[in-house]
């Protein structure tokens, strides 16, 4: 996921169920909304709206004052439904051979993304009351851990003892590689975030592979990264992230959307 342009970053306050193909498993897109309300009563109340994600998450506070989601809550549940399908679907492309509908025969890969994929960020979003910035982001990554979002450092782990290579893309800047490197690896995920499968934005150097440069959106960046992977002989037989724009454009077999009704990002 990005973080890049605060400007486009917005509170998801409405959820959608949008059907991108059949390719994609997991819960309703959450859209931003750009017609101008009529009236207030058009607008939800953004105290409620809290209140609600906090019920979701089962927000649990700790002795320090830090908010954690629940193991049991319904944002938990949802997932576990996910990453069964998931495994599940990984599972038969190993099992196939021809890893996924595209017919790939290179070495299999999953991709994740991080924030809100393998890190749950929703502590840090309540400190700054979904006002995401630059500044107190790399703050809060320079002094805190967040945790492994539930059941996706186990499938990652099981996907690497099934011989299947892990990568992440992520849209946090190349600055935050050391912080994102020990938070991926204090919290449990195996296999090595390193140079070779630790992918992060670089608009100040962007990598040749992207005709785009530095001004690739989202969707650009994030598939043609993937498209990168591909060429160096990998089959990516899921793609795993809470944003749409994690998993649009293709390079990937089967993609898998994780719940965020946090933030809009496109």
């Amino acid at each position: 996921m990005s973080r890049a342009r605060l400007s486009r970053r917005s509170l998801a306050l409405t959820a959608a169920a949008v059907t991108l193909g059949a390719t994609f498993y997991g819960v309703g897109a959450a859209t931003a909304d750009n017609s101008v309300p009529r009236s207030d009563k058009e607008i939800p109340n953004l105290t409620d709206v809290v209140n609600e994600i906090k019920a979701y998450y089962g927000d649990t506070v700790d002795a320090s004052g830090e908010h954690f989601a629940s193991a049991d809550s319904s944002y938990a549940r949802q997932l576990a439904g996910i990453e069964a399908k998931a495994k599940s679907d990984l599972a038969h492309a190993l099992h196939k051979g021809g890893h996924g509908a595209h017919g790939g025969h290179g070495k299999p890969a999953i991709v994740l993304d991080v924030d809100d994929t393998s890190v749950i960020t929703y502590n840090y979003e309540l400190e700054v009351g979904f006002n995401y910035s630059p500044a107190s982001n790399q703050a809060y990554l320079d002094s805190k851990n967040m945790p492994a979002v539930f059941g996706m450092d186990t499938l990652a782990n099981w996907a690497a003892d099934q011989g299947v290579t892990v990568f992440w893309i992520t849209g946090r800047p190349e600055a935050q590689r050391a912080d994102t490197v020990r938070n991926l690896t204090a919290v449990g995920y195996k296999s090595a975030p390193d140079t070779d499968h630790l992918y992060l934005k670089n608009s100040a150097n962007p990598p040749a592979y992207l005709t785009c440069g530095s001004t690739c959106t989202t969707i650009q960046y994030k598939s043609g990264t993937r498209a990168h992977i591909e060429s160096l002989g990998y089959d990516i037989i899921g793609n795993f992230g809470d944003q749409y724009s994690d998993l649009s454009g293709g390079s990937a077999d089967k993609s898998f959307k994780l719940p965020n009704p946090m933030y809009f990002l496109p």
